[in-house]
């Protein structure tokens, strides 16, 4: 298996300063051949160790809400919205914002249209070419539950305009340069996209110009109302964003591309954002990593003043065929914002877990199979999946992580891990688990924490018998470990197969409801019969007992 750079080093000495005027810093280290010189992979039987063959003895949680969100009866274009979906899911008091790579809507919890479907850029409308004159996909959103706003993000994978001479801010409209702010200007509210430009037409941005990263704040609870809009300027190709909520700042890890093993990870001042001040992004690139996942914050018990944010991966390397490990990565992320050259990233920490094997080989492979029909779907097996969700109780936090492995049985099973953390704020294997009931795929995962410790996660569920749907499954606090007790929920079952690409969504995401920080939301495709596109389902459920005092979770003192 091939460790991830650095492992097995000191933290410290993969500490690395992110300068004033310097916007990325590559983290590079070689390990010694001898440290490559490893053994044959664990058999994959040995990850039937952790696997649960077995439904869960409590029946499944009721669906409190559920309706259809962007998809195939519901799209602003003239044609539904393109493969993969790339759901993204943000709830607030009142509203559910959804998203569907380039487009957006907002619901109320019953599922009442509010506004959109709209392209995402709308957002951005009179803020400048860059971010404001097209839809760009992989648009994500998050509801920021301690200061009470909405945040879009939305990546520019074209090149972006770029302006001004360096040191000076950015003003509206335009990329920042290396340790520039960016200006958001006035802010204003989701309007009428002006019309794309023709095809053909010539673009005046220079051909080294760099890619960029749009983000939207915000000023009041109201989806609907004014945001402030800042757009930052990134040198690398900004795929596959993943915002996270954290008190110093929104975090959002990216990556490069498909064919290169190169991650992201970039913290934005959050403080600055919310005031509508001038703001400034800080990055660190990691090489020789799978997707790098941050810590997103559910509740609004806040972490110990100045917790770095914890990023997780999961080891191996499926570009150099190395599909397997038995470990999970952690680094650690703290952001000066006064002073950006102590702003560090150390790691990676090593945490034992069972051996596991990449579903299906990893990502952009021909997997999961449907009924009647020879086109399999992606599972994207290679990495964690959002959310990475951190929760703090009390003295104590956990954390879950989720991603798909095959197993023993033949199929694709959900792997799931509660990290505590300890003193020193380390992450402490708690407990895992392999929910793998059947030989059937689950895949595409994403968890949750409520108020009370119970974990809920949402996945897609399919077979050679059963069109891809969506399902989830969960447990209490004081469950016996790695055992999801609440059989599968049904969230949607699928009524055809998807014979248009493999592309399966990209990745389903869960979502906490402030208003009660019990109520679990989650996102996810299906067909319907007939269809020529995908649909999505958005749907809640609540554990019982969740209205309880919050539950208080001690402190690790030592290793399980």
């Amino acid at each position: 298996m091939i460790r991830p750079n650095g492992a097995g080093y000191d933290p410290a000495a993969v500490t690395f300063a992110i300068r004033a005027s310097v916007l990325l810093v590559a983290l590079s280290l070689v390990r010694p051949d001898a440290a490559l010189a490893q053994g044959p992979p664990p058999a994959l039987a040995a990850s039937a160790v952790s696997e649960q063959t077995w439904p869960g003895s409590r029946p499944p949680l009721p669906v409190v809400a559920s309706f259809d969100g962007i998809g195939a009866d519901l799209h602003a274009n003239p044609t539904p919205p393109r493969n993969p979906s790339d759901n993204s899911l943000a709830v607030g008091p009142d509203h559910v914002m959804h998203t569907v790579n380039s487009e957006v809507a907002v619901f109320t919890k019953s599922g009442a249209r509010v506004y959109g479907p709209v392209g995402t850029h709308t957002f951005f409308t009179g803020y400048g070419d860059v971010c404001g004159s097209r839809a760009n996909g992989d648009a994500v959103v998050r509801y920021d539950q301690l200061a009470r706003r909405w945040l879009v993000v939305m990546p520019i994978f074209r090149r972006a305009v770029v302006q001004t001479a360096p040191g000076a801010v950015a003003p509206p409209g335009i990329a920042a340069r290396p340790g520039q702010a960016s200006d958001p200007g006035p802010a204003a509210r989701p309007g009428p996209p002006p019309p794309p430009p023709a095809p053909g037409t010539p673009s005046n941005a220079p051909a080294d110009a760099p890619y960029a990263i749009c983000y939207a704040v915000s000023t009041t609870p109201d989806p609907t109302g004014p945001y402030h809009r800042y757009v930052f300027e990134r040198v690398l190709f900004p795929d596959y964003p993943r915002p996270a909520v954290w008190p110093d700042g929104y975090y959002l890890p990216t990556s490069t591309g498909d064919d290169v093993i190169q991650k992201h990870v970039c913290v934005v001042d959050r403080a600055k954002m919310l005031a509508g001040a001038p703001a400034t992004e800080q990055c660190v690139v990691v090489n020789d990593v799978n997707f790098l996942n941050t810590a997103d914050l559910d509740g609004t018990t806040l972490p110990p003043a100045g917790a770095p944010n914890l990023v997780m991966a999961t080891g191996g390397s499926q570009l150099d065929g190395d599909l397997d490990d038995d470990a999970i990565y952690v680094w650690k992320m703290h952001v000066d914002w006064q002073r950006p050259s102590n702003t560090t990233l150390t790691g990676p920490a090593t945490i034992d877990v069972t051996p596991y094997r990449y579903l299906c080989g990893g990502q952009l492979t021909n997997c999961v199979p449907q009924p009647g029909v020879e086109r399999r779907l992606d599972a994207q097996g290679d990495k964690i999946m959002a959310r990475l969700v951190y929760r703090q109780f009390g003295r104590g936090a956990s954390l879950v992580a989720v991603h798909s492995v095959d197993t023993a049985a033949g199929g694709g099973g959900v792997r799931w891990y509660e990290f505590r953390l300890n003193a020193a704020g380390d992450p402490v294997l708690h407990q895992q688990g392999t929910y793998a009931p059947d030989g059937a795929y689950r895949w595409m995962a994403s968890p949750a924490i409520d108020r009370m410790g119970n974990i809920a996660i949402g996945y897609s569920f399919g077979s050679a018998a059963q069109f891809p749907g969506q399902r989830l499954a969960a447990r209490l606090a004081d469950d016996p470990k790695g055992e999801l007790t609440f059989r599968e929920t049904v969230l949607v079952e699928g009524q055809a197969a998807q014979t248009s690409t493999l592309r399966w969504e990209d990745y389903t995401q869960t979502a906490m409801d402030p208003a009660d920080d019990c109520t679990i939301w989650y996102v996810g495709d299906y067909l319907k019969a007939g269809a020529a596109s995908y649909s999505t389902r958005i749907a809640a459920v609540r554990l019982p007992g969740c209205a309880a005092a919050p539950r208080q979770v001690a402190p690790v003192t030592a290793s399980p």
